[in-house]
């Protein structure tokens, strides 16, 4: 069985960096810029909905990490170590929303129940949140990155959504930019001279 597809692991860019990807620990620094020694994965987590949705996507694209370390300075207003918490505790509602998150927009938008659900299930979460010293963040690094077994199910792929390509006909704006450009607000497009602009 194979633990992670190697090569293309993990799948979504971020703010990161990628270490033994046979460890059995993953690491979120939040706010904070720390230096990991370890990790199958490190890196910083700014937001409650996109940058948590990406590092749930990568860790479960792994069998073999099994803890997920959450440490380093809490992001102000957003929270998203606040929002992996409540996440890995409580899931999502039907609107996906987190549940018992106090970030500023903490919904999940780009991953299904079963990705959550397999987050759940796969990781085991180390609250830290607050601690920026990085000899006591590398020793629980060094503690957990050999410890039980890969998770015994396969790596789980979370597939992008492809981009829905809207064509808009704007029969009119309704706020004038300047001489021979005007926008529709309510569909986000500038027309100028005859030709649609995407903002």
């Amino acid at each position: 069985m194979k633990m992670y597809e190697e090569g293309n692991w993990p799948p979504f860019r971020g703010d990161y960096l990628v270490g033994s990807p046979k460890s059995r620990i993953a690491v979120v620094t939040l706010a904070s810029n720390l230096h990991i020694e370890g990790a199958a994965i490190s890196g910083s987590c700014k937001t409650e909905n996109l940058g948590v949705e990406k590092i749930v996507a990568n860790i479960i694209s792994n069998s073999n990490i099994r803890f997920l370390l959450i440490c380093g300075a809490e992001s102000k207003g957003h929270l998203p170590g606040d929002s992996i918490l409540a996440l890995h505790r409580n899931g999502i509602d039907e609107n996906g929303r987190i549940i018992g998150s106090h970030g500023a927009i903490p919904f999940i938008q780009n991953l299904s129940a079963e990705v959550i659900n397999r987050f759940r299930d796969q990781f085991q979460v180390l609250d830290r949140i607050g601690l920026e010293d990085e000899k006591q963040i590398n020793l629980l690094v060094k503690k957990y990155s050999a410890c039980g077994e890969p998770y015994p199910i396969e790596p789980f792929q979370v597939v992008r959504r492809p981009i829905k390509r809207m064509d808009p006909i704007i029969e009119g704006g309704d706020l004038l930019l300047g001489a021979g450009v005007i926008m529709n607000t309510s569909a986000w497009m500038v027309l100028t001279r005859g030709e649609i602009v995407p903002i």
